[in-house]
């Protein structure tokens, strides 16, 4: 907190501060015997009519009372991060976008319009990488048309948590009634740990997503439009372990996508009935050893927030939160969306 030269806590930001990352301490109205004041960082989204919006790294947004400020200063736009390898938002962004193709696309300024029959959010919403070109609710508008245009409901994503993330996007999404479905993050971490961490012998690899590797996949019935975002991207390896029996499922699956420096992980996916044998990790060795040997040097994947399990497994390799990221619904909009594979986001 800021303190004065004279001791004293003071407030040192004003509504001119907004789209700046803070740290606010304020008065807690009603809490438990002995806790007087909390702290809250984050980005200051808005300050309208007595009230601070602050939008934390995961998304959430804070409403606090200027009454209740105590004290309060900016800070650097992100902290330090201690692990993974150096990358900054936008790359990742592109590199992330790359790796989910849609099979349809359109340029708003320097938003992109995705689609691809509905098969994962990833595919089928906006990446607003910059401004669209118009103002915010006639480029919405528009969103909503292309997308209404073709069956579908109208997402956007966003991220928060780094430096050039989008809060303050988020921040007037929300005023405008959009809903914000689904939150997850992007993680990463290097890749060659990965790739001496399992055995990767018994771990078949291919360019495509054959039969035996579909049964294994979550999603069932896959389309022809669906295979097409799964063998797109620069580079795309398919990771199979054989089930135990003749004709059984695989006993695990896993896709990487191989770009420039970076390795994508998704879909990997475990007999449940095998679970905490090392097949994971196997997929994941092989697939690593096949990135590095294409030149890759670091490797990404994305988490949902609420998969304990996975985050301690991509913890203990080496994985750390880059972002968070997160799908925000047009409100007119009904239909729930979809997200492919367990333990590497949506």
């Amino acid at each position: 907190m800021e303190i004065s030269a004279a001791g004293r806590l003071e407030v040192r930001i004003t509504a001119a501060d907004v789209g700046k990352r803070v740290s606010v301490r304020s008065m807690i109205e009603h809490g438990l015997p002995g806790e007087k004041f909390t702290d809250t960082v984050g980005v200051l989204t808005s300050w309208d009519n007595g009230v601070l919006l602050i939008t934390r790294r995961s998304g959430e947004s804070v409403r606090i009372a200027e009454s209740a400020l105590v004290a309060a200063k900016a800070v650097p736009s992100a902290p330090a991060r201690r692990r993974g390898p150096a990358a900054s938002y936008e790359e990742l962004a592109r590199v992330a976008a790359r790796a989910w193709l849609p099979v349809e696309s359109e340029r708003l300024g320097a938003w992109e319009l995705r689609a691809a029959s509905g098969f994962t959010r990833r595919a089928n919403s906006v990446l607003p990488l910059g401004a669209p070109g118009l103002p915010l609710d006639e480029a919405l508008e528009a969103v909503r048309r292309w997308y209404g245009e073709r069956g579908l409901p109208a997402y956007v994503q966003t991220a928060t948590g780094a430096k050039g993330t989008q809060e303050l996007l988020c921040a007037e999404l929300e005023q405008r009634g959009w809903v914000r479905e689904v939150t997850a993050e992007l993680w990463t971490g290097p890749l060659a740990p990965i790739a001496d961490r399992g055995d990767p012998a018994g771990v078949a690899l291919s360019r495509e997503a054959g039969e035996g590797w579909l049964a294994r996949y979550q999603r069932k019935g896959v389309s022809e439009v669906a295979l097409r975002v799964l063998r797109g991207g620069p580079s795309v390896w398919f990771a199979t372990v054989p089930g135990a029996a003749e004709g059984a499922p695989p006993a695990a699956i896993g896709r990487c996508v191989v770009d420039g420096r970076w390795a994508g992980f998704a879909a990997v996916e475990v007999d449940p009935a095998l679970r905490r044998q090392g097949l994971g990790t196997a997929v994941m060795a092989a697939l690593a050893r096949q990135a590095l040997d294409e030149g890759a040097s670091a490797a990404w994947l994305q988490v949902e927030a609420d998969n304990a399990g996975a985050r301690a497994l991509y913890t203990g390799m080496g994985f750390a939160a880059h972002h968070a990221y997160h799908h925000y619904r047009a409100p007119d909009a009904h239909g729930t969306g979809t997200g492919t594979g367990t333990g590497t986001g949506r």
